[in-house]
C-alpha cells in the first residue's frame, strides 16, 4: 500500500505546488495561498521549520534544485523569487521578470545554472543569475505562443526545453543562453539551437482537442510525452522523424507526468488515480490503472440495522451513500515528483493533490498488488 499523509486537513485544502530537496528529508509547500512553508520530513512527520511570505498573491509554483540547494517560486503576483539558506535563514534573491500576468509554473534546469518560468503573458521566460547586479535576469521566448503557458519540462540536454499551452499546443524550444551554456551537440530535436528556436510543435487531439497540462522529456530526451484537457495523451519521438503517438483516453483529464522508465511514464489528474503508460519503440499503450483498491470485508446488517439505514438514507444500500472513493486521493492529482531511484528507473514517485494529501508510492509494490508489467 502506498503511504498517504494529510499534510493539510484543517481545513482541507490543496497541497498547490511542493518540492523536495535532494535527500528527501525536506519539503516545500504551498497550501493554495501566498505562503511556501519548509518542513522536515521523518519518521512519516511534518514539522514545519520556516515559512517564506514574499509572495503577495497564491504561489503556482516551486522548484528545489537537489545540488545548489536553491528554491525558486513563482506566483500570481507576477513575481519569482529565489531562495538560498544562509546561517540558518532562506534569503530571497529577486528575478527580474518584466511580465505582466501571473506566472504560472517554473523548473530548474538539469545543471540548475538556470530555469524556465511559464505564464500568462505568452511567453516563456528563461532565467540566469547576473553576477554583476545581484540578480536573476531573463530573455523571453514569445513566437509562435498564442496563449498561456502552462507546463515546462527540461531536456536532459539542459538546453531544449518543452513547454504547454491553453493554446491547444506543446512545443519544443532552443533555450540557449550565450553567456550560460557550452555549445550544444546536435540532438534528435535538431542541430541548430540558437536562442528561441521552435524545434518542434505538436498539437493535441485534431477532432476536439484542449489545452496542454503537462509535458515530460524521457530520459534519453529522444521522446516528449504530453497530456491534454481532451483526456488525450500524446507521445512524440524525435528519433523517428518526429513520429506522433496518441492516445485518446475515455477518463477524465491528466494533469500532471513522470517517466518512471526509460520506455514507461505515469499520468495523473481528474480520475484521482495514478495511471501507467507504456512506448515500446512503435506503439504508445496504456496499461491501467496503478492504484488498486483494497478489499473491504463485508458487513452483514441485521433487520432493525436495514430499517433504521432505510429510514435515515431511503436506501439499504451504503455504496450508494458513501461519501468517500476508493482511491488512495480523494480528490484530483496535481502535481507528481520522483521520490527515489535514477532517471532511468524511478522506484518511487510522489504526489499531492486537492485533497490536501500527499502519497508516496512503491513501484515494486505497484507492481506486485496490479500485476501491471512495468518494465
Amino acid at each position: 500500500m502506498p503511504q498517504d499523509f494529510q499534510v493539510v486537513s484543517s481545513p482541507i485544502a490543496p497541497v498547490s505546488a511542493y518540492a523536495w530537496n535532494k535527500d528527501r528529508t525536506q519539503i516545500a509547500l504551498s497550501r493554495n495561498n501566498n505562503e511556501v512553508q519548509i518542513m522536515e520530513f521523518k519518521n512519516g512527520n511534518f514539522t514545519l521549520l520556516h515559512t517564506l511570505t514574499e509572495h503577495t498573491q497564491n504561489v503556482t509554483g516551486i522548484d528545489w534544485a537537489a545540488e545548489s540547494n536553491r528554491i525558486v517560486t513563482c506566483g500570481q503576483d507576477r513575481n519569482a523569487y529565489v531562495f538560498v539558506l544562509e546561517n540558518g535563514a532562506w534569503k530571497p534573491t529577486l528575478v527580474i521578470l518584466r511580465i505582466n500576468r501571473a506566472a504560472t509554473c517554473v523548473k530548474w534546469s538539469p545543471k540548475e545554472d538556470k530555469f524556465a518560468l511559464g505564464s500568462g503573458s505568452r511567453l516563456l521566460s528563461i532565467c540566469y543569475f547576473d553576477p554583476e547586479y545581484d540578480w536573476w535576469g531573463s530573455k523571453h521566448i514569445k513566437k509562435p505562443i498564442r496563449s498561456t503557458i502552462t507546463c515546462v519540462a527540461w531536456h536532459p540536454n539542459n538546453v531544449l526545453i518543452a513547454a504547454g499551452s491553453s493554446d491547444f499546443k506543446a512545443r519544443v524550444f532552443s533555450a540557449y543562453v550565450k553567456t550560460v551554456d557550452a555549445k550544444p551537440e546536435a540532438t534528435a530535436w535538431g542541430k541548430k539551437m540558437s536562442f528561441g528556436d521552435v524545434m518542434g510543435e505538436f498539437g493535441t487531439s485534431p477532432a476536439s482537442g484542449g489545452w496542454v497540462h503537462t509535458v515530460a522529456f524521457s530520459p534519453s530526451g529522444n521522446q516528449l510525452a504530453f497530456a491534454a484537457h481532451d483526456s488525450s495523451v500524446t507521445l512524440v519521438d524525435a528519433a523517428k522523424d518526429m513520429k506522433v503517438n496518441r492516445v485518446e483516453s475515455d477518463m477524465l483529464p491528466f494533469r500532471t507526468s513522470l517517466w518512471i522508465t526509460p520506455n514507461s511514464f505515469v499520468v495523473a489528474g481528474h480520475d484521482y488515480v495514478p495511471v501507467l503508460f507504456t512506448y515500446d519503440g512503435t506503439k504508445l499503450q496504456c496499461l491501467g490503472k496503478m492504484d488498486v483498491p483494497a478489499k473491504k470485508a463485508t458487513k452483514t446488517l441485521s433487520a432493525m440495522d436495514k430499517f433504521k439505514t432505510l429510514d435515515k438514507k431511503g436506501t439499504t444500500d451504503e455504496d450508494s451513500t458513501r461519501t468517500s472513493v476508493d482511491s488512495v486521493h480523494q480528490n484530483a492529482i496535481i502535481e507528481m515528483s520522483p521520490f527515489t531511484g535514477s532517471s532511468s528507473g524511478v522506484t518511487k514517485f510522489c504526489t499531492s493533490g486537492v485533497d490536501g494529501k500527499l502519497v508516496i508510492w512503491n513501484v515494486a509494490d505497484i507492481k506486485a498488488a496490479t500485476g501491471l508489467p512495468i518494465p
